[in-house]
């Protein structure tokens, strides 16, 4: 199929960009990448009537190491995400999450904002925003406000974002180095996950958790945070056993969402397996 009829801007400038969005409203889509929201104008799914094209916006590319936090434009490629130094250095698993991202040619096109945007429950880019604890920063021509992440995402493809608004950078907060562990499983390369987790964790310097975060993907409408159900109490780390028990608490107290394709036991299976691996890899890069 072929999309509905649209016109079409690429705005050199932020400000230009707002601008648009204000006047158009409802009846703008904002492109990137393109690899969402393409196949969808194309099967019809989505029909707007003008295209907002901010590829030329230069500021929207950057990251930059800002006091305490980490900044990551919008337009930042998937590919530049998982590669570049300063993300490599200081959000580890941020980078490596947006490797595993779909194929070759959608890492090249695909942004960070798009990812965002478009809100896929099972998605990698959202479930690190909301295991990181990051902050979402959008714009629109009467000004700028932060959401976190937590908040950001509400439901399947529908976030906080409102029509005459821009994503345009995603900021997570710079802590002590922490370990990470990020698992997710797919039936095909380059599939979205069944299943996807992510854990990040701090260590004491007398050996106890201090920083604890654990996020699903692909169990619920949107990423979600679980670690409230982690048994923290008296826990030595060290304890092989504490592995387990955390992967066991965490998925069995899970809401997991049933669908027509993948039941809801399957993927809590799936989800203390990859729990386990994730949790033994965190654990590891803090030590």
């Amino acid at each position: 199929m072929k999309p509905a009829r649209f016109s079409y801007e690429a705005p050199d400038t932020l400000a230009a960009a707002l601008a648009v969005l204000a006047e158009r409203r409802d009846d703008a889509k904002v492109i990137a990448g393109g690899q969402s929201l393409a196949p969808m104008m194309n099967m019809r799914l989505a029909q707007p009537g003008h295209l907002v094209d901010i590829n030329r916006i230069i500021e929207l590319g950057d990251v930059r190491l800002e006091p305490k936090r980490l900044a990551v434009g919008a337009l930042v490629r998937h590919a530049d995400l998982a590669r570049n130094p300063i993300v490599r250095l200081h959000a580890p698993m941020l980078a490596h999450a947006a490797g595993t991202i779909g194929h070759y040619a959608i890492r090249q096109r695909g942004t960070l904002g798009g990812s965002l945007a478009h809100a896929d429950p099972a998605a990698q880019l959202p479930l690190m925003a909301v295991v990181l604890d990051a902050e979402i920063e959008i714009a629109s021509a009467t000004g700028r406000r932060v959401v976190a992440a937590t908040d950001f995402f509400h439901s399947i493809f529908t976030t906080a974002l409102r029509a005459d608004e821009l994503l345009v950078a995603m900021r997570i907060p710079l802590p002590a180095a922490q370990g990470w562990g990020f698992r997710l499983f797919t039936r095909r390369a380059g599939d979205f996950a069944l299943v996807a987790v992510a854990v990040a964790l701090r260590m004491s310097p007398q050996g106890a958790i201090d920083h604890l975060r654990v996020a699903a993907a692909g169990i619920a409408s949107t990423a979600v945070r679980l670690e409230a159900a982690a048994p923290l109490d008296d826990v030595d780390p060290a304890d092989p056993d504490w592995i387990v028990r955390t992967a066991d608490a965490v998925a069995g107290a899970a809401d997991i969402e049933e669908n027509e394709r993948i039941s809801a036991e399957y993927r809590r299976e799936l989800l203390d397996v990859l729990l386990q691996g994730a949790l033994a890899d965190a654990r590891r890069r803090a030590a």
